[in-house]
């Protein structure tokens, strides 16, 4: 038996990297998985990864998948993504709010289109897609919301700072933090119908063609990284653990398989604790 047997789940920005991982993993675990992200074959996007071959991946596997090509940025495009998902597969039981889009603009540069749109795909989305998926969460007094977080979540404490800090992430770190205070308050308003909501950062920086693009890392196969494998399953734990063990916990991917046994030891612990700055992932 999977511990995701017959439920229908949802994975946003599956075409590739660490959404592709969950959707695969979630798959082999018995999971009905709507696969959800804007580029639905290969050659649409930049990068490399679509729809159509995470969903044939895990098809080939002996999973169950489907995709749905969508635009989260949109209110519109989020309520058809539900409608689709319920429609193949029923009412919603998992959520997992994975898809990021990222622009390193300094503040006094950033173009305020780019900024909206970042928003509406990275904090924005998550909040409709999660209202949308309580409906029949709430309905059935069972369910799990799980949102991917980032380091970034967590400022740069206070000045005054070195000369060589590179600009560029303040917008995606509000947004992640953001998330992350949502997630908790999120937690606290709907535990009493039995809905569990979480949410995780890597505990290193996951190589990915977008962390690849933006030079977070030297390659797919770069040593120093932390394989989408390790995220997957971090995922999968906070999506299939009791409530009362894992809800309103904002963690790191490494730290909670390490916690519940999982693995034995982390590479890495996520962003040093002591740092002075804010952040709900110290919590």
């Amino acid at each position: 038996m999977g511990k995701l047997d017959g439920k229908t789940v949802i994975v946003t920005g599956s075409s590739r990297g660490i959404g592709a991982a969950i959707a695969t993993l979630f798959a082999a675990e018995g999971g009905k998985v709507v696969c959800a992200a804007r580029t639905l074959r290969e050659g649409e996007h930049q990068f490399e990864g679509s729809l159509e071959k995470t969903v044939g991946d895990i098809r080939a596997a002996g999973g169950e998948a489907t995709p749905v090509a969508v635009d989260i940025s949109q209110e519109a495009e989020c309520e058809r993504l539900i409608r689709e998902a319920r429609a193949a597969y029923g009412p919603i039981d998992v959520l997992v709010n994975n898809a990021a889009l990222t622009y390193f603009f300094p503040i006094k540069d950033y173009p305020t289109n780019k900024w909206m749109r970042s928003w509406a795909v990275n904090f924005h989305a998550p909040f409709i897609l999660s209202r949308l998926a309580l409906e029949d969460m709430v309905e059935r007094k069972s369910g799990a919301i799980v949102n991917i977080s980032s380091g970034a979540a967590i400022g740069p404490g206070r000045g005054p700072y070195s000369a060589d800090m590179l600009p560029g992430g303040t917008c995606y770190g509000a947004e992640k933090a953001a998330l992350e205070r949502f997630t908790q308050g999120l937690a606290a308003e709907v535990q009493r119908y039995g809905v569990c909501v979480t949410c995780f950062s890597p505990s290193q920086v996951v190589p990915t063609p977008g962390t690849v693009h933006h030079r977070l890392v030297k390659g797919l196969d770069d040593p120093r990284g932390e394989p989408p494998e390790i995220m997957a399953k971090a995922a999968l734990l906070l999506a299939t653990e009791p409530l009362e063990k894992v809800t309103g916990r904002v963690t790191y991917s490494q730290q909670i398989l390490k916690e519940f046994g999982v693995i034995e030891d982390g590479r890495g612990i996520g962003v040093d604790p002591a740092i002075k700055g804010s952040g709900y992932s110290q919590i």
